[in-house]
């Protein structure tokens, strides 16, 4: 028999960045909120001279324990889908501050053409160079109108970088400068003017000098030290969320956090949300939280999941194409990319930050013209310079011997010759690409696994193909002595990381019909109950997602103060 708590205004599930903007911003208001992270407490303190590639990098500390919860995966819905017993394409982020703990930093601004990708292509190409089963479709809002909410947010995390020549017009520059550029991101930099591209420093989570923001927390310049992806910062120079907006929710004296909590069911009756059921994992307890709000602000696929297992929304079918619960799955093109080794330039490679690089977005959204190729949208290209750690990265050109003599006189030769200009290409969705429950597997409580069913298709596979010679070439003018590219994109991997950009599920746009939130990640068919990141973007553009989740966290969170205070849909 679950235990009944005392109702309260809101309760979050799931606190990383989505949660902690959502908490702030209500607890600033008055309203008393609970969240609930099933993960431990996380602190800065823990990050103290821990620079252990070993214990973060390579045995996941940060990361979610896959012996109680996983995935399940197939390619088709033909086959049966496995567990992903050991962690390989992306990392799921555990523990107070989710996935913005362990994160690089690179903070983007999704294009104005993501938000009317559809309207757009057609426009410009006609329909018919959308394929019959992409399921492309505009978010139900504007770049315009997302724009102050991207601002708020690059305020918050104290954003470092500089104006995007490519990219939608801004209200204010943004809150300090850009990071120090090195010389192999000089490099890349003045060779692609020299192209006639348009180059600028990536924008950066990672401090590039001491900042205070608008809530009047304080933090220190990055040391670029290298350890950000799958590390905390020692410094608090990294923007993740507990540094910066869990502090403000705490200190209102409204927020209870409580860890160890492994949410499992959203409670409804009709169309209403009453509250939360959860375990407490320490103890087993069952505890149901009642809450006039629920605003689900977890991982991707678990948000999806809770949906599913609560039956709260219309289940995506890939055969009729109806519902939208776990619909528009969307991952990212990463393997567009080419190394370089340079017999005659040395570089400083192990030095280096999170979001430390210089990108381009000549072939990035639609600014390029698609007319003559087999594919939309694009990618952006960068080179970044995020520290190479020693266990991790030994590069070396393609055909060196896996072992013995020469193995070790060229990675020796190229530990600081090597460079790697990389594409980040955009994921379409399709209509057998999609989330569902798993009929055979569970997890530590019983309650089935998230299933994946995805593959790359022929528009991730020319566009890869396509980001790779941009970036060969890029490598090539940059004085490569020798340049290894990538040739053709094979079937989708999950035992390889790429990246954990995953998207949708809970997707955004005008219309009940083919979305299950409206802009402000308020479900359609429960008014109290608000779904935030990036499960609501409906595909993924050519970019890191953070920027944009933080972005529709700042938007939910005024949503749900106007349901607190009036009640019904919002448009």
């Amino acid at each position: 028999m679950a235990k009944t708590l005392p109702k309260i205004d809101v309760v979050i599930v799931g606190v990383g960045w989505a949660g902690g903007i959502i908490a702030s911003e209500l607890t600033k208001k008055g309203l008393n909120v609970v969240g609930l992270e099933r993960g431990k407490e996380r602190k800065t303190e823990d990050y103290y001279m821990v620079h252990d590639e070993v214990r973060y990098a390579a045995h996941y500390e940060l990361m979610q324990d896959l012996s109680r919860e996983s995935v399940t995966f197939r390619s088709n819905e033909k086959i049966r889908a496995l567990p992903m017993r050991q962690y390989g394409s992306f990392l799921l982020g555990d523990g107070l501050g989710g996935s913005g703990v362990h994160w690089n930093g690179q903070t983007f601004r999704f294009l104005p053409y993501d938000f009317q990708i559809r309207s757009q292509t057609i426009a410009k190409y006609g329909a018919n160079k959308i394929p019959a089963e992409m399921l492309i479709q505009d978010w139900g809002i504007t770049y315009d109108e997302l724009e102050p909410y991207y601002d708020r947010f690059e305020k918050t995390a104290g954003i470092s970088g500089e104006v995007n020549p490519l990219g939608g017009k801004r209200s204010n520059p943004y809150p300090t400068p850009p990071m120090k550029k090195s010389p192999a991101l000089n490099l890349f930099a003045d060779t692609t003017l020299k192209m006639k591209l348009h180059p600028y420093m990536q924008p950066s989570a990672n401090l590039s000098e001491n900042y205070t923001n608008p809530d009047g927390i304080s933090r220190v310049a990055c040391q670029y030290c290298g350890y950000c992806e799958r590390f905390g910062c020692e410094y608090g120079a990294k923007a993740d969320p507990v540094v910066t907006v869990i502090p403000v929710a705490k200190k209102t004296g409204k927020f209870e956090i409580r860890t160890h909590s492994q949410v499992r069911r959203v409670l409804h009756t009709g169309n209403k949300a009453t509250g939360v059921m959860y375990t407490d994992v320490t103890t087993g307890e069952d505890i149901i939280q009642p809450a006039d709000i629920v605003v689900l602000t977890s991982y991707v696929f678990n948000n999806s999941r809770l949906l599913l297992m609560s039956q709260l929304g219309r289940p995506y079918d890939s055969q009729t194409g109806k519902g939208v619960i776990g619909k528009n799955y969307a991952y990212q093109v990463i393997k567009g990319n080419a190394a370089g080794f340079f017999d005659n330039k040395e570089f400083n490679n192990f030095a280096g930050a999170g979001a430390l690089g210089v990108n381009l977005d000549d072939y990035n959204g639609d600014n390029f013209d698609h007319s003559g190729l087999k594919f939309i949208h694009g990618g952006s290209v960068s080179i970044s310079q995020t520290g190479q750690r020693p266990i991790q990265n030994n590069p070396v050109p393609l055909g060196t011997a896996t072992w013995g003599k020469e193995f070790k006189a060229n990675s020796i030769k190229y530990v600081n010759r090597a460079l790697t200009v990389g594409g980040q290409g955009s994921s379409m969705p399709f209509r057998h690409h999609f989330l569902d429950l798993d009929p055979t597997y569970k997890d530590a409580y019983g309650d089935p696994l998230m299933r994946l069913t995805f593959d790359f298709e022929d528009q991730d596979r020319e566009l890869a193909i396509f980001l790779a010679g941009q970036c060969a070439a890029i490598l090539k003018e940059m004085g490569a002595n020798h340049i290894d590219t990538m040739k053709q994109l094979g079937p989708y991997d999950i035992v390889t990381y790429q990246s954990t950009h995953n998207t949708g599920g809970v997707i955004m746009g005008a219309s009940p019909d083919t979305s299950a939130v409206n802009t402000y990640s308020q479900m359609w068919d429960v008014n109290n109950c608000f779904v935030v990141g990036a499960s609501s973007f409906p595909h993924n553009s050519g970019y890191n997602p953070t920027g944009t989740v933080g972005a529709l966290a700042y938007r939910a969170a005024e949503g749900i103060l106007a349901y607190h205070q009036k009640g019904g849909p919002l448009v």
